[in-house]
């Protein structure tokens, strides 16, 4: 099942406050960034989120599941009516999120 286009707008306007979240749809679903690095996706209009310490300290109940089959679990994220703790959680992770690789010139 693909993510809807209005659950990511909802997501997007929920972490509207901070500077230089984008996206990349990939097969049906959305890949989040923040400020360049990959923090998690939108999988069956669930939001789920790397795994980092801080993320994990930062949820009040942490639960795992799998973004598709195959794939290493995530955190997923039920507080996404709050604004704060959208933001919060996305500050808490930032630096623990590995920056992106350079691609190679051919």
């Amino acid at each position: 099942m693909a993510s809807s286009k209005e659950y990511l707008e909802f997501i997007l306007g929920q972490l509207s406050e901070l500077d230089g979240i984008t996206y990349r749809a990939m097969m049906g679903e959305f890949i989040i960034y923040y400020r360049g690095r990959i923090v998690g996706g939108i999988y069956d209009d669930r939001l789920l989120v790397k795994p980092t310490k801080a993320a994990i300290s930062y949820m009040p109940t942490v639960a795992y599941e799998s973004p598709y089959e195959g794939a290493k679990e995530m955190l997923l994220v039920d507080e996404v009516d709050s604004r704060e703790f959208l933001t919060g959680l996305f500050n808490a992770m930032y630096e623990e999120l590995p920056a992106p690789r350079l691609k190679k010139k051919k």
